[in-house]
């Protein structure tokens, strides 16, 4: 069992964003830049490229909102998607706000302030909130 699978069982505390019955996203612990998400499958599979090709193409579509949402609260020109996945064996995307495109390197990781995801998590939250109803 994955760290990924541990979090979804809710084994792990995380400061989740969204959820449905074949996804989860919540905000990275190690942000390359504040407001970095992952977005990722319920399904435990390694490789992104694994997975079933209607669990992959819904991978983007469930990871849209929650883009446009981070845009809107975290200060960036656009959320950069990386598909790194050597970390964690679960297949997994990374959303994370950029200016440039040198903004999009895990040489930029660092520990985030545990305090600070939830509240950030819910700012997302009420975006995301804030659009299905418009």
């Amino acid at each position: 069992m994955t760290i990924f699978t541990k979090i979804i069982n809710g084994d792990i505390p995380c400061a989740k964003i969204a959820e449905d019955e074949t996804y989860f996203c919540f905000l990275d612990i190690r942000p390359i830049h504040q407001g970095h998400a992952l977005v990722i499958p319920k399904v435990e599979t390694d490789r992104l490229f694994e997975l079933e090709d209607d669990i992959l193409a819904g991978l983007l579509t469930f990871a849209k909102p929650i883009a446009l949402a981070i845009e809107k609260v975290i200060p960036c020109n656009r959320v950069g998607v990386m598909v790194a996945g050597l970390e964690v064996p679960h297949a997994h995307v990374h959303l994370v706000p950029i200016s440039n495109v040198g903004d999009l390197s895990f040489a930029n990781a660092a520990a985030a302030d545990p305090a600070s995801l939830g509240p950030l998590a819910e700012k997302i939250r009420a975006e995301l909130d804030a659009a299905s109803t418009n």
